[in-house]
Parts: C-alpha cells; sequence; structure tokens
C-alpha cells in the first residue's frame, strides 16, 4: 500500500470472508502453544484499529505464565476457555492516557511538515474536549454549553463525565480487540471474548491502575475438536439492517 497517496491494494474478498466466517468463540482450546512472532503480529495488527483522534486508548496484558493464567481463569469464572487456553490477553480500555497520546501525537507525526490544524487540534481542542476537570465540573460546564449552543447548530455531544469517557475509550478498544480476533484466525489460531469475569480480582491480578478499564479477556490459541458448542446463527438482517 502507498501509504503517501492512500492507494489501496488489490484484496481478496473470499479470503477476507473465509476469516470472517471461519472466526467462533472456542471454548476449548488444545495444549499447542501460540507462537511469540504470531502473537506479536496479530498485536500490531490490532493496534492498527481506527479509533477516536487517534489517541489509541488500549493496553494489551498478556498472559502466559501458568501460574497467573490460572489464576486469571478462576477469575473469569472457570469457563472451559479460560482454563484450557494457552494465552490469555487482558484488553484494557484507558481513559486517562489521552493526555499524553495528544503528546505523542504530535511528537511521532509520520510526515515531514506538521499541518497547522493538526497541530491546533492536539495542542488546543483536544485538551478541552477530553478534559473533564475536578469532580466533572468542567464535562458538566461543557455539556451545559453544548446543550445551549446544540440549539441552533450541531455540536459534539460529550464526553461530559468520567462515565462517559469510559464509553469513550471502551468503544475505540473494542474496535482493536476485534482485529487481535480476526487478526488470529487469519493465523490459523483462534479466540474467545469473555465478558464473564470478577474484574476487582482481575485488576489486582494485573496491577492495573483505577482508570484502567477491562474491556474483555480474551483467550487465544487452537482450537480442539470440541472447541465449538454449536452451529452458528444470527438473527435475521431485515430486523436489524435499516435502509434509509
Amino acid at each position: 500500500m502507498n501509504a503517501k497517496s492512500g492507494i489501496a491494494p488489490n484484496l481478496t474478498l473470499d479470503e477476507f470472508r473465509k476469516v470472517v466466517c471461519s472466526r467462533r468463540s472456542v471454548r476449548r482450546f488444545t495444549e499447542e502453544p501460540v507462537p511469540d512472532h504470531v502473537l506479536d503480529d496479530c498485536l500490531e495488527l490490532a493496534m492498527l484499529a481506527p479509533n477516536s483522534s487517534n489517541l489509541q486508548p488500549w493496553e494489551f496484558y498478556v498472559v502466559r505464565t501458568p501460574d497467573l493464567k490460572a489464576k486469571l481463569a478462576e477469575a473469569c469464572l472457570g469457563q472451559n476457555a479460560a482454563k484450557t487456553a494457552p494465552v490469555l490477553i487482558a484488553v484494557v480500555a484507558r481513559t486517562d492516557t489521552w493526555r499524553k497520546h495528544s503528546r505523542m501525537a504530535l511528537e511521532q507525526w509520520p510526515e515531514e511538515k506538521l499541518p497547522g490544524i493538526v497541530e491546533k487540534y492536539y495542542s488546543k481542542i483536544v485538551p478541552i474536549h477530553y478534559n473533564q476537570g475536578p469532580f466533572g465540573l468542567f464535562g458538566a460546564a461543557k455539556k451545559a454549553a453544548g446543550l445551549f449552543v446544540g440549539l441552533t447548530r450541531p455540536v459534539p455531544r460529550g464526553p461530559y463525565s468520567p462515565n462517559e469517557m469510559k464509553i469513550w475509550a471502551t468503544k475505540s478498544t473494542a474496535l482493536a480487540a476485534e482485529n487481535l480476533m480476526l487478526a488470529l484466525r487469519a493465523h490459523g489460531y483462534d479466540s474467545c471474548p469473555m465478558e464473564g469475569f470478577d474484574e476487582c480480582r482481575v485488576r489486582r491480578l494485573l496491577k492495573l491502575l483505577k482508570k484502567g478499564q477491562v474491556t474483555m479477556i480474551l483467550a487465544a490459541g487452537k482450537r480442539s475438536e470440541k472447541g465449538v458448542y454449536n452451529r452458528q446463527y444470527r438473527f435475521d438482517k431485515d430486523d436489524l439492517v435499516h435502509y434509509l
């Protein structure tokens, strides 16, 4: 791909379809380990996911140490996917890295010349847009201003609170998690995203900071013969897709 011109390469739809359609939530894995080079490549592809303002509010905790993995599987309520997977990956959304990452966005700008609009966005707009202030007071003031200005023209509606920041970070992090799962499948491995876990115990095990939100625990490895419990099905598309 020519990054400068933005010209996209020709792709094979059939291969992409095979990756998407063969991805399943695998509940039992073999003991075969996931090679380091596969994990590294999958995580790099995960980090290419689209995300809000390119602030990349995610972290990935790759757990392979047997003792820690066993404790993490217990915190995942003893699910078979967690107990049998050779690797567990905690996908964490961060609400507190936007300041640091906005500076990094300027410092690591990939072009020779930094556009003025980009510098203005990260140095002036981002500190206002994502800052909630002490006790969320600045966020509340922004919400009031947004309600007033929004009477006459479109305006951004949030994030206006610490809780809305969690939603903001989780949306981008979930996109990265999907990239990670599809990358594993493309490499011939499988995964199972788990929401069923004791977050307090997971936090303690991984020594997470308070503002790190555990979006999911991802089990990864080679699927066993009984790794998929049932045939895949989805609800009627006509009920869920609306053309306007």
